[in-house]
């Protein structure tokens, strides 16, 4: 049976982990005391918005607090937090054996990178998770929107591919990830303008006030890519640089031309919104701010990406985070005058 570890079981490392956890794999997770709790008492509960349910009792799965060093798994599943990966790599470091497989799924651009450098006798893939898992409490994770595992193409996976297509969340390949990984970039610009509007991401997606803060970020966004010759790829039916024409549009236009987009669960939210919510920092750094630090790099600044980090930081010291779209929108383009 394999042996895989999820190291940062929160919502998409309980999801991702479970599915496997179902479909037969030895699974593993590494997380939070409360979450523990959560599924000693309920088991892991998997649902999805096609209507797919799923029960793990939790004598199927081993849960711990801390990664064991005398551990042997042969795929780990990072998913912690991205402030926390040069902890992760370290624990993992102290734990694997050579030649074990490493898989990032976080936000982030150089993740993936950074775990490399600190676990040279592995390999360390970059991956990606399009979708939104929602944590209900009590062991309940929901797959709130639609999309497969992203990874980068590499033979080690050839003998894992079965398993992730038996549990649903098959891996979908890649020769370069780092293009599809500026890509989920682009469209994960909304999770700020999302949890400032403590909205469902439907609700805030439906008004096209909210839409054009996300298009002021992304304009800016892919100008800077264009100036530092990347290209970000086509993820969506759209080619990234028509999006912002796109959320610009009104809301009839947007809802008959996005219909994809909004394909999503009524309840789901971002995961920005979760931790502001939780109490906990947020990643904006590793979204905004890799915008910011590209602006910097090619000597050019971007003042929306920053005004939307500087928002966010106050909402996480207590501010506001119930902006209305026109007061956000205003506010943003003020930043970019």
């Amino acid at each position: 049976m394999p042996s895989i570890c999820v190291l940062g079981a929160g919502s998409i490392g309980c999801y991702v982990g479970g599915r496997l956890a179902a479909a037969g794999a030895d699974v593993t997770f590494v997380g939070r005391d409360r979450v523990r709790q959560q599924l000693i008492e309920h088991g892991l509960q998997l649902s999805d918005l096609n209507g797919s349910e799923l029960s793990v009792p939790y004598a199927k799965i081993r849960f711990v607090t801390e990664l064991d060093p005398a551990t042997d798994f042969e795929l780990v599943l990072v998913t912690v937090k991205s402030a926390a990966t040069t902890d992760a790599g370290r624990d993992l470091a102290a734990a694997l054996p050579a030649g074990g497989l490493v898989l990032s799924l976080q936000n982030g651009i150089g993740n993936a990178d950074l775990l490399a450098r600190q676990l040279p006798e592995q390999t360390v893939l970059p991956g990606m998770v399009p979708f939104n898992v929602v944590q209900r409490g009590e062991g309940r994770f929901h797959q709130g929107s639609e999309g497969t595992l992203e990874v980068e193409e590499h033979p080690a996976l050839s003998v894992w591919s079965a398993l992730f297509e038996r549990a649903g969340i098959p891996l979908q390949t890649h020769k370069q990830m780092l293009a599809v990984q500026w890509a989920k970039l682009l469209l994960n610009l909304n999770n700020p303008v999302n949890a400032l509007s403590d909205l469902p991401l439907k609700c805030q997606l439906s008004q096209r006030d909210y839409r054009r803060c996300v298009a002021l970020a992304q304009r800016e966004a892919l100008g800077l890519l264009e100036l530092a010759g990347i290209q970000p790829a086509k993820i969506t039916p759209l080619p990234p640089r028509w999006l912002p024409m796109l959320l610009s549009s009104p809301d009839w236009v947007f809802s008959r031309l996005a219909n994809r987009m909004l394909m999503i669960d009524p309840l789901a939210r971002s995961s920005m919104w979760e931790d502001l919510v939780a109490g906990r920092v947020t990643e904006v750094d590793w979204i905004n701010g890799e915008i910011v630090r590209l602006a910097d790099r090619l000597g050019r600044q971007a003042p929306v990406n920053a005004k939307l980090m500087a928002l966010i930081r106050e909402a996480e010291s207590g501010g506001d985070r119930d902006w209305s779209g026109e007061a956000l929108l205003i506010a943003l383009r003020e930043a970019a005058a």
